[in-house]
């Protein structure tokens, strides 16, 4: 693993963060010919449905993109040509510049001379950054819920880590990996929700969709590992059984093991220059 961004540099990502808003992800299925589409699916949005100002128009493109380019349907470093994004999506060029500029202000697309827009490449020290800013926070948020939440609180957990467990990742099969990944987060944030801090909650919203970016990208074709089912179900104990300390080392170790899983296949298939 990486050395951990310093203090000052966390601060900088937490403070960015705040400013910028995190919407719920949907997509619509793009033509199978596009060049731009390298996967299928995912959940319809319509974005002709009933009227809508600008600005609404604007928050549901950035959602439907957003939503692409984690979930690898817009591959990294693919180029986006206005044009044609705003001839698929059937919408006006000046929401869909406003969709694009915020998805920029976000990390998620690059904008260069020459180039234009293209989707943010991943690499091995931004996968790094994300973990490090999980590990500041996560473990944190898990302690205050911890002291914070109640009989309901536990009761959240222990369910969701129920549906978790009871949810199949199929390699390969995109609605499976789809409902193990819902049912994953949902546990994550079951774990942290009672830590009463919005927007703490909202920064790890973005960081788990950043790192889900690279699962969905690299661990398709992975079946689910015993040793994932276990950590999750060790950290779910401690934390109904009020041992703080042991649970919050539990959770940073588990992001941590699964950290370096991704390193591992990203390092096997980018080129040098690009670690």
């Amino acid at each position: 693993m990486a050395r951990k961004p310093g203090a000052s540099s966390i601060a900088l990502q937490i403070d960015f963060l705040i400013l910028h808003r995190f919407p719920v992800f949907t997509s619509i299925p793009w033509n199978d010919s596009d060049p731009l589409r390298r996967r299928p699916e995912m959940t319809t949005l319509d974005l002709t449905a009933k009227p809508a100002g600008k600005a609404t128009i604007a928050g549901r493109i950035e959602a439907r993109l957003r939503h692409d380019i984690l979930h690898g349907v817009l591959a990294p470093g693919a180029r986006l040509n206005l044009d044609t994004v705003r001839a698929r999506m059937d919408v006006g060029l000046s929401p869909l510049r406003e969709a694009v500029t915020r998805l920029v202000a976000d990390g998620l697309v690059e904008v260069a001379a020459q180039r234009g827009y293209t989707v943010t490449p991943i690499s091995i020290a931004n996968l790094d950054e994300v973990c490090a800013l999980r590990l500041e926070l996560e473990p944190y948020a898990l302690r205050r819920s911890i002291a914070n939440g109640g009989l309901d609180w536990e009761s959240a957990v222990m369910g969701a880590l129920h549906r978790l467990n009871r949810t199949d990742r199929v390699p390969g099969n995109t609605a499976s990996l789809a409902e193990w990944e819902a049912a994953n987060n949902a546990f994550h944030l079951a774990l942290i929700g009672r830590c009463d801090m919005p927007l703490l909650l909202k920064i790890h919203h973005s960081l788990v969709g950043m790192n889900d970016r690279y699962r969905h990208i690299y661990l398709k074709a992975v079946a689910i590992q015993r040793e994932v089912i276990d950590e999750h179900v060790a950290i779910a104990d401690a934390a109904v059984a009020r041992r703080a300390d042991q649970a919050a080392a539990r959770l940073a170790a588990h992001i941590e093991r699964s950290t370096a899983n991704l390193r591992r296949l990203i390092a096997a298939d980018l080129p040098a220059d690009a670690l």
